[in-house]
């Protein structure tokens, strides 16, 4: 076992970033207003176990399909990127239809265990070990079922604006994490 304080907390941070909960809280907000109730407990669980099998087995898929882990960790560059890029400006890129359950598909995947962070987990296996990534992994979901249990209240606390401004510092710290993640994993495809 190769547990280390800073990779964890870098991971966490990463995953966090990418996560980006705090940012979804009024996609949360809309969701519960439109459906009801959300199931917090079957959404964690359920994003857990997409980017727990992802970091252990999405490896031996793209051996399947042909491509290495440095080209994907570039190509999730990419996507971080133009994450960070709606993040901060406050566009859409790239738009879903408007689901009409709040169960496991729109919460779990893609909101939670999305695209951007099941590639970010993939990156993040080019430069950490799997146990620091898996722990990042499993305080992000505690994270996440603490925002989605909490989601009304935290709209209250944080206002349109804290939620605003969240999102944009998460945004830059995101970039940032693209910008090093392509620079680390571009010299491996020459």
């Amino acid at each position: 076992m190769n547990f280390n304080v800073k990779e964890i907390f870098t991971s966490s941070m990463i995953l966090f970033a990418v996560i980006d909960i705090i940012g979804s809280i009024p996609i949360i907000i809309d969701l519960r207003t439109k459906v009801g109730h959300i199931q917090s407990e079957k959404a964690a669980v359920v994003a857990a176990l997409i980017m727990v099998a992802f970091l252990f087995i999405g490896e031996e898929i793209l051996n399947l399909i042909g491509i290495d882990v440095n080209s994907f960790a570039v190509a999730g560059s990419f996507i971080l990127f133009f994450l960070a890029i709606e993040m901060i400006l406050g566009i859409t890129l790239y738009k879903d239809d408007a689901p009409e359950t709040a169960s496991i598909v729109p919460l779990a995947f893609p909101l939670i265990a999305g695209a951007g962070t099941l590639t970010s987990i993939l990156s993040l296996r080019a430069e950490y070990h799997v146990e620091n990534i898996a722990a990042g992994i499993v305080i992000n979901i505690i994270f996440v079922y603490i925002v989605l249990k909490s989601s009304k209240k935290l709209s209250r606390v944080l206002g349109k604006s804290g939620l605003a401004v969240i999102r944009k510092v998460f945004g830059v710290i995101l970039l940032a994490i693209a910008v090093k993640l392509f620079s680390a994993n571009v010299t491996g495809l020459f």
